[in-house]
C-alpha cells in the first residue's frame, strides 16, 4: 500500500503544537516542557509554542512543581516583566482599586500595625524564602517603599505609595505583603489618583515558598502580549 504525503497547513501544524501541553498545578498559566539541556530538567513560559522559546521562558527547574531550591530564573524575562509593569502597572484596575481605598479615611491608619511609618524603616524582615534561598531572583530597581497597597505611610488625603504585590499570597487587609512579594511601588496624591511612574522593589523573587509569579488577569495578559511580541521578532 502506498502512503501519500500529506502535507500540513501552518494553522494545522500550529494546533498540533499546542496538543497535550502541560501546566502547573499550583499555576495553570504557567505551560511546561521538557528542558533538553538538562536531564530531568523543564522550562516553564506564559507561551503554548512547541519547542519553547528559551530566552522568553520564565525560568527552568529540575524539581516539579518548582521550588526555590529547584528554580534558576531567566533573566532576559525578568527584565520585560518590568518593562511591561513600568508602562501598564498604572493601568491595572486591581492597583487602581487599591490607590482608591488608601486615599479613604481610613487610609492613613492601614499601615503595618495600624500606624503611620517612615518608608521602608519599618517593612517586616523577609523570610526564609526571600534573597537566602534558592535561585529564586529579584527584580532590579529603586526599591521604593511606603504604604502597602490597601493603606500606609500617607493615605486619608495625604498622598503616598501603594505597592504591587504578587497575588500567590496577598497580605491581610492592612498589612505589607512580604518584601519578595512586593513587585514594586507607584505614587498617589491624596485623592488616590496614580501621579507616578511604577518603580521595582529590588527584593521580588519569581518563586517562594508560597508560589509562582502570580499577576492579576489585566497585567497577565500585557505580559503575554508582550511576550508573543518579542517571540514574533524571533
Amino acid at each position: 500500500m502506498l502512503l501519500s504525503r500529506v502535507r500540513i497547513a501552518p494553522a494545522c501544524r500550529q494546533l498540533l503544537s499546542h496538543r497535550g501541553v502541560s501546566t502547573l498545578s499550583t499555576n495553570p498559566h504557567i505551560k511546561i516542557f521538557p528542558n533538553a539541556s538538562v536531564n530531568d530538567g523543564h522550562l516553564l513560559t506564559y507561551l503554548d509554542t512547541n519547542p519553547p522559546t528559551h530566552r522568553l521562558a520564565i525560568g527552568s527547574t529540575t524539581k516539579l512543581p518548582p521550588t526555590p531550591q529547584s528554580f534558576s530564573e531567566n533573566r532576559e524575562f525578568l527584565s520585560i516583566l518590568t518593562d511591561v509593569l513600568r508602562k501598564h502597572a498604572a493601568q491595572d484596575p486591581d492597583l487602581i482599586a487599591q490607590a482608591w481605598a488608601f486615599a479613604g479615611p481610613g487610609g492613613a491608619t492601614l499601615g503595618s500595625g495600624g500606624a503611620f511609618f517612615p518608608q521602608q524603616k519599618k517593612r517586616r524582615g523577609t523570610r526564609a524564602t526571600a534573597a537566602g534561598l534558592g535561585g529564586g531572583g529579584g527584580a532590579g530597581g529603586s526599591g521604593a517603599g511606603g504604604a502597602s497597597a490597601q493603606g500606609g505611610a500617607g493615605g486619608a488625603g495625604v498622598g503616598g505609595h501603594v505597592h504591587l504585590s504578587d497575588l500567590r499570597n496577598p497580605p491581610d487587609f492592612g498589612r505589607i505583603a512580604w518584601p519578595e512579594d512586593i513587585l514594586g511601588s507607584i505614587e498617589v496624591d491624596g485623592s488616590g489618583n496614580i501621579i507616578g511612574e511604577f518603580e521595582p522593589s529590588g527584593t521580588y523573587r519569581i518563586i517562594t515558598n508560597e508560589g509562582i509569579l502570580g499577576l492579576s488577569d489585566f497585567l497577565r495578559t500585557k505580559l503575554i502580549e508582550k511576550l508573543k511580541e518579542e517571540e514574533r521578532k524571533g
